[in-house]
This record gives C-alpha cells, structure tokens and sequence, in this order.
C-alpha cells in the first residue's frame, strides 16, 4: 500500500516596502491562527534600535508571539546568513509547537538566503578581510572589476558593503564570488509549504506612509534612542549606523542640520529606500507569488488577511 506523501510545515510570508503594512499585517494572521511572527527586517534584529527601526510595540508584542526582534546587540553585525542561521532553528521549534510561523519583513536577501540557501564561501582570511574595507570605495571597485568583472558590473559603484564582500571573497578563496553563487545551501524553500504575499500598495499611499512614519521617528524619544546609540561610538560601518533614521537624527545632534532639514531628509530617504524595495519585489521575488495592490487600510487588511488563510 503506497503511502501518501508526508505534509510539508506551515510557513506564511509576508514582504514588502517599508510602511506597506506588513506589521500589521502579520500580527492580525499571527492573532486569527494562533502563530507566531517572525521578523525579517535587518534593522529590527538590533536592541538599540526599536522607535527608529519602527518595532512592533509592548501592545502588539502581548497580543502574538514575535521572535527575532531586537535580540542582537547593535556591535554584532548581522548578515543574511547570520540572521538565516537564528531563524531556521526558531522557525522549526514553531511549527514543532504546532504554531505558524508568520515570516515579516522588507529585507529581500534576509528571505532569500533562508527560502534558496546561501553560497558555501569559506571564511575569509582576516588580514585580507582589514585591507578591503580600508579602501575607498571606488579603488575597491576598480580591483573588483579585475578580478570578478561579471560580480562587480551588477553591483551599484558606491555599494560600499558588497563590493568589499565581493572583493575580500575572490582574494581570499582565489574564486570569484559569482562562482560561489551557483552553489547553495541550506535553504528551507522546498521543506515548507510556503504562503507568501507581496505587499505593493499604490505609491502615493505609501509614500504619505512614509512620511508619518519618520516624524514618528524624529520623536523626542528616537532622538534619545540615536543619542544613545551614538554615544557607544560603534564602528563606522555598523550596519545598525547606516538604519534610516539614524543619520538623520545624527546630523541633527551634530548641528549640521536644523531639525526642520533632518525631518526632510529623513523623509525623503525612507521614500527612496521604500521605492528600491518596491521595485525589488516587484520584480524579485517569483512570478506566481501573489501581489496585493490595494492600500492595507481596514478593507485591504482584512482582504489580504483572507488570502493567506
């Protein structure tokens, strides 16, 4: 007698642009299914940063569970593996409880490292890891481009961070880093039985999302939580430094802008950050993954929530 084929867990996704309303979103799938939500949002893995980072509140954290939010220190630095490394474990022990682990958040290559596994690259040797990030960022590129030109023509020229990592890989390994790329491991996309769903809100409605959300940031208490962060005196390229919000609010403190310039500058960057990950997910993310269009007020919530139950 054949045996029918055992039933894959459970795992709903929810991704989009910054202020689309993924939040809310998975707290109300979290709270009709008894699950739990799961953060994928690089800045909302760091402690230090819960008002700039927009965390989910005390409120909504007593209403579900929530796991993965703010447990790193801003000093340790967390990549996409790192953060895959932390959520397949916590994944597992939800849907072991019998839970649905409600995946949350805005950072395309937190997801896709945990869905499609990440390239095996061996660590990379420390002296060499020191030289790269000294360099500036067009003379590292130039290297780049010799060695790994294929990696380095679909890397944006003052992408400071990948362009290191690209180049530390091929120096280090002695292969380029598009090489390492075709193999992968440890990805957990065919283990699940995956629910996923794209927020892409008309842009004007996100966009006056957006910019709510920063003057909710540049708060009296966000400027303390920057002040704060400042005051550790972290390395410069900490990736809890480069958040949204954080730059900003510094230059405020610094007296290099009024407040009134900050709050624009703010607003404008969390606009282009929000339509860099529009275009992302539009386009990423594969084809037959459904996309919900329509602004996620109380009727757009309530529909989306129908489609991923």
């Amino acid at each position: 007698m054949n045996m029918p084929p055992p039933q894959k867990p459970p795992l709903a996704l929810i991704a989009g642009p910054t202020a689309s309303g993924k939040s809310a979103l998975g707290l109300a799938l979290a709270v009709e299914t008894g699950g739990v939500v799961v953060n994928a949002d690089s800045a909302q893995v760091y402690r230090d940063l819960h008002l700039v980072s927009a965390r989910p509140s005390a409120a909504d954290e007593r209403r579900a569970p929530h796991r993965l939010y703010g447990y790193r220190d801003a000093a340790d630095s967390c990549s996409a593996a790192d953060w895959a490394a932390d959520a397949r474990p916590a994944i597992a022990e939800i849907q072991a409880d019998g839970a649905l682990p409600v995946l949350v958040g805005g950072t395309g290559l937190y997801l896709r490292t945990l869905l499609d596994g990440i390239a095996p690259v061996p660590e990379i040797d420390p002296a060499i890891r020191a030289e790269i990030r000294a360099m500036p960022v067009a003379e590292a590129r130039a290297a780049l481009a010799a060695a790994d030109e294929a990696t380095a023509a679909r890397l944006a020229p003052g992408d400071r961070t990948r362009v290191a990592r690209a180049l530390e890989v091929v120096r280090s390994t002695g292969r380029p880093l598009s090489d390492w790329q075709q193999d992968r491991i440890g990805g957990i996309g065919e283990a699940v039985a995956l629910r996923p769903l794209i927020l892409l809100p008309p842009r004007d409605w996100l966009y006056a999302r957006c910019d709510e959300r920063f003057e909710a940031i540049f708060s009296e208490a966000g400027i303390e939580e920057v002040r704060a962060l400042l005051a550790r005196r972290l390395p410069a390229l900490s990736p809890a430094l480069r958040a949204i919000g954080v730059r900003e609010i510094a230059v405020f403190l610094e007296g290099r802008m009024s407040r009134e310039e900050a709050l624009a500058a703010g607003k404008t960057a969390t606009r282009r950050y929000a339509k860099r990950q529009y275009t992302w997910f539009s386009r990423q993310p594969p084809a037959h993954w459904p996309r919900f269009r329509a602004p996620l007020d109380e009727d757009g919530l309530e529909k989306a929530l129908r489609l991923l139950l």
